[in-house]
């Protein structure tokens, strides 16, 4: 049976093989990662577990990096390394600084 994240053979269109800039918070995610695996809080293979087992709306909806961001929240909460509230409250506290930064006008400089 194919589950949903399985896509291969199936039409998806072209793929972007160029290289780009990823994000600040995208590389973020990736150290949080690399920095669990170093520790042995978790594995590359609970991540991809975490990451299969997203809903198809979620799967769908979600970028790259909030996939693999989404999978680490849900491993450390099935391991008990962090306890629901304190991960609502770190959303909470990314939100806020998502929102001042947005709030904060760019200066561009002068040509």
């Amino acid at each position: 049976m194919r589950r949903h994240h399985d896509m291969g053979g199936l039409p998806a269109g072209p793929v972007e093989r160029s290289e780009h800039e990823h994000a600040p918070w995208e590389k973020k995610v990736d150290a949080i990662l690399r920095l669990l695996v170093a520790k042995k809080i978790m594995t590359l293979d609970e991540l991809r577990r975490g990451i299969e087992e997203l809903g198809p709306g979620a799967y769908d909806e979600l970028s790259y990096f909030e996939r693999w961001i989404r999978s680490i929240a849900n491993v450390l909460l099935e391991k008990g390394v962090i306890g629901v509230h304190e991960l609502g409250l770190a959303i909470e506290a990314a939100e806020a600084r998502r929102a001042a930064a947005e709030a904060c006008p760019k200066t561009v400089p002068a040509p």
